[in-house]
């Protein structure tokens, strides 16, 4: 399968502002693409890229005063498999995990396991570690929160969405990974693009999508709590501990967003 994706946004700073992007395919799915997701700006501008502490590529950028379009469009290959299901996949032991894993178990910014650990204990304690646990977590989120755009909050953690009982992508992802890492299943958050392919299509404009993965017989396993079914063509672009780690902007300053379009088809 051939996926054509991209994206196109435009900030409007008030004066010269510095900003770290996060919006190349990851470093993971760069053999799948066709030709490089070169980051294109439509000003006299110096982009540089380093590889961060989870993997992903980064670029950093200061953006003059004024609108700036920043862009991009690739063509992806895929295997057109939808996500996989490991019913069976068991939860490792703590003292066996690997050391590279170990800070998923964590609490961070947006995943305060400390405040949510008695309610993951109520919920799941019953439920023997493994695939079947995850998916009861993830089963717990998708009911728990309503989706809406308008319930967009940069500061919304896990406990709020949990009590809030609304959010968009990154707080079903934030508030699943915070539940599984109470029960000792170590998790971490995912970004990028998720298009309409191998569903009806949906009535509304696109948007990168958050997910996560748990660590599960070995390795990473994919799971996504707004929807909680296995879908096709996802293509990562960052991980972390939560959003905070995958942002795909971050402005050190006052900077405007005026237009974003984000585009996945199949070919």
């Amino acid at each position: 399968m051939r996926i054509k994706a991209g994206f196109q946004i435009t900030y409007d700073c008030p004066a010269p502002t510095p900003m770290l992007l996060m919006l190349n395919v990851h470093p993971d799915r760069q053999g799948h693409l066709e030709a490089p997701d070169t980051i294109r700006i439509d000003r006299d501008v110096r982009l540089s890229s380093y590889v961060d502490a989870f993997g992903n590529l980064c670029s950093r950028v200061v953006l003059p005063q004024g609108c700036s379009v920043i862009a991009a469009d690739f063509i992806a290959h895929d295997s057109g498999a939808p996500d996989p299901v490991l019913l069976n996949a068991p939860a490792s032991r703590i003292e066996d995990l690997p050391d590279d894993v170990i800070v998923f178990l964590l609490g961070s910014r947006y995943c305060e396991t400390d405040t949510l650990s008695d309610l993951a204990w109520s919920l799941f304690g019953n439920i023997p570690p493994g695939w079947a646990l995850v998916q009861a977590i993830v089963d717990y989120t998708h009911d728990r929160i309503a989706f809406g755009y308008a319930h967009a909050r940069a500061t919304k953690s896990a406990w709020q969405a949990n009590e809030e009982q609304r959010g968009v992508c990154r707080d079903y992802a934030n508030l699943a990974i915070t539940l599984c890492r109470c029960m000792n299943i170590p998790a971490r958050y995912c970004t990028g693009y998720l298009g309409d392919i191998g569903i009806a299509p949906v009535d509304a404009p696109m948007d990168f999508s958050a997910w996560f993965e748990a660590y599960l017989d070995g390795g990473w396993r994919t799971f996504d709590a707004r929807h909680n079914t296995p879908r096709i063509g996802r293509i990562l672009m960052a991980r972390g501990r939560d959003a905070t780690d995958a942002a795909i902007t971050t402005a050190f300053g006052p900077a405007l967003l005026q237009g974003f379009v984000v585009k996945t088809d199949e070919l």
